[in-house]
């Protein structure tokens, strides 16, 4: 597994890492020893870098990964959480005396005494502009709650002015093929700044497997039901803000964009490592198989310069009035 620094937090992390929302909440019912299972796998396939927040499930996937990290103290594996959506999303919630309460409990959840990287959860705009939130941040440094911090936006211009802080050390941004508008400014300023850029979402919530019909339907607890016109949390987080309708149709289009012997969605990540600025990626799996066939992208070879086009085209032709009009 190829490994790359991630920004100013100075450590390597595999390219393609796990994103453990699925683990906690909002995905359907996964089941503990499930849970655990798919930890392993990644692990065992090379990935080092676990993304994770105190809301998922209500510090659910946190401890479950605190769990998995008991076993694995040698393996140099780099947990990232986040913090801010345990109150009201008012700009005035994001305090240090709030952040230091909910690091602390991120701390216990995860059995560490000090954090590798925490990162404001995809906060209200007006914070990224705040000082006082980012003194606080800087402070937790000082502390040695965490080690790091960083941030996961929604948008491209709240990724530019996390950017410009000396401070923030990584930013968590939705990025694939159906999702392209970070790679013309905010991938380019990350990289001159030596931020690392977290990809996230990056199977636009499976659509971009290529399983997905217009007839399928999502359990009444999983956010690709309930979530669809944003009215739970930000509508990018589920199918990337594109329509499901649309997102199928654009899907079939992608599979056919495979390399032989690879699925829709090593596709779908292979293309995502190949964007420069680009850090990590984080998948979610649901099971030990979705896990190790993640970490198998990075076995195909970069994706030639036809293939790059024709996504860039899709995009053009099937999503771009769609997702630039929303975000």
């Amino acid at each position: 597994m190829e490994q790359r620094v991630l920004g100013r937090t100075g450590r390597p992390v595999s390219v393609i890492g796990l994103g453990t929302w699925q683990l906690g909440a909002d995905w359907g019912v996964v089941l503990e020893e499930d849970a655990l299972a798919v930890l392993d796998a990644a692990a065992d396939a090379g990935v080092t870098f676990f993304d994770t927040a105190d809301v998922y499930g209500d510090g659910r996937s946190e401890q479950l990964i605190g769990r998995f990290l008991k076993g694995r103290q040698d393996d140099g594996l780099m947990v990232a959480t986040k913090l801010g959506r345990r109150l009201p999303q008012l700009p005035a919630n994001y305090t240090l005396a709030n952040f230091r309460e909910w690091t602390d409990r991120s701390r216990r959840n995860l059995g560490v005494e000090r954090l590798d990287l925490v990162q404001l959860h995809c906060p209200p705009s007006e914070v990224y502009s705040t000082d006082a939130v980012f003194d606080a941040l800087d402070t937790l440094v000082e502390e040695g709650r965490t080690a790091a911090y960083g941030v996961s936006v929604e948008t491209c211009e709240e990724a530019l002015t996390a950017i410009a802080r000396p401070g923030v050390a990584s930013v968590q941004i939705i990025l694939n093929p159906f999702r392209l508008k970070p790679l013309d400014r905010v991938l380019p300023a990350a990289e001159r700044a030596g931020v690392g850029i977290i990809a996230r979402v990056p199977l636009a919530s499976g659509l971009l497997s290529g399983k997905y019909t217009k007839n399928t339907l999502f359990g009444a607890d999983d956010h690709r039901t309930y979530n669809r016109d944003g009215s739970a949390f930000d509508q990018g987080e589920t199918f990337s803000g594109v329509d499901f309708a649309t997102g199928v149709d654009a899907a079939d289009e992608f599979a056919r964009l495979a390399p032989p012997g690879a699925s829709s969605a090593q596709t779908a990540l292979r293309w995502i490592v190949q964007q420069p600025g680009v850090t990590t990626v984080i998948p979610g799996a649901r099971n030990p198989e979705q896990a190790r066939a993640n970490a198998e992208a990075m076995a195909l070879p970069p994706l030639p310069q036809s293939t790059l086009k024709a996504v860039q085209d899709l995009y053009d032709r099937r999503l771009r009035a769609e997702v630039h009009s929303r975000w």
